[in-house]
């Protein structure tokens, strides 16, 4: 009985589902829309005007069709103001690896890395105190580049005198300027090699930044380790007399660092430390 009832079900589905699309294939189609007389007319017109060399051109198997073009701001070539706030927000997710790998930050991060590595203290200054200073001092430092930057690029482009393009070509100019007196001249001919392009060793605008950027970063690390290298040389003595102390007086299971870090701490105050520095790692960058 329910395999009987099943299938009148479906068979009764299947009966309604044929009678109402025959009806939906005898029933005459009719569109009415509100304005749309000067629609149908243009369209009319334009059927009517289609001569019969427009028909075989379109026919012929060589036919190219038309191109879609995409217009910005009735064609003058700039970006209207929804598409220039997407680009800014793409953008702003780039300014945290700008921030740390085109300006002074690479430099002043590792340097203060490797001071507080050679006091011995672990953990002061803490990290958040360490970036906090480089950012306030990278700010210091690139003043003048971030200043020109916005007088030549960014109030021009907001004035609509130049265009957007021409906004990052000219923004640009200072931040290759910063980069390249930074620079050293092996590097860049190190990348300059392995990217089989030639140079003179002395123009700058031979220089492309797909490679100027990873030599001023390489450039970047060799002159921080080096200032390291020369932080730690005082901070190695005191940790070498404390070592010779201890031996001599037979304790040679305290361990050195432990009695080494208060010395170390007090000759970096009374020698006021971070005044020279940060005033000397600053004064490397003019």
């Amino acid at each position: 009985m329910k395999n009987r009832s099943l299938l009148f079900n479906i068979g009764l589905s299947l009966c309604l589902l044929f009678t109402a699309g025959i009806l939906l294939y005898l029933m005459p189609l009719k569109v009415q829309a509100s304005g749309a007389d000067n629609l149908i007319n243009d369209i009319s017109d334009s059927i009517t005007n289609t001569t019969a060399d427009q028909i075989e051109d379109e026919l012929n198997p060589d036919y190219t069709p038309s191109t879609f073009n995409v217009t910005f701001d009735a064609g003058n070539g700039e970006l209207n103001g929804s598409l220039r706030i997407l680009l800014i927000l793409t953008a702003i997710s780039f300014i945290p690896a700008m921030l740390v790998m085109l300006t002074s930050f690479t430099r002043i991060i590792i340097v203060l890395h490797f001071t507080r590595t050679a006091l011995g203290t672990q953990t002061a200054p803490p990290n958040q105190v360490l970036i906090g200073l480089s950012i306030f001092l990278t700010f210091f430092i690139m003043a003048p580049v971030f200043t020109r930057i916005n007088e030549e690029a960014l109030k021009p482009f907001d004035q609509g005198e130049i265009t957007f393009k021409e906004a990052i070509d000219t923004g640009m100019v200072p931040l290759r300027e910063f980069m390249y007196g930074q620079t050293q001249a092996r590097d860049v001919a190190t990348f300059m090699e392995i990217a089989n392009l030639e140079w003179d060793g002395e123009d700058p605008e031979a220089v492309p930044s797909t490679v100027l950027i990873p030599s001023f970063i390489l450039s970047e690390l060799r002159t921080s380790f080096i200032i390291g290298f020369m932080i730690y040389i005082p901070f190695i003595v005191i940790d070498m007399v404390v070592s010779s102390v201890l031996m001599s007086m037979g304790m040679m299971m305290l361990p050195p660092t432990t009695i080494s870090m208060p010395f170390k701490i007090l000759l970096f105050v009374l020698a006021d430390g971070w005044n020279l520095v940060i005033g000397s790692l600053v004064r490397t960058f003019y």
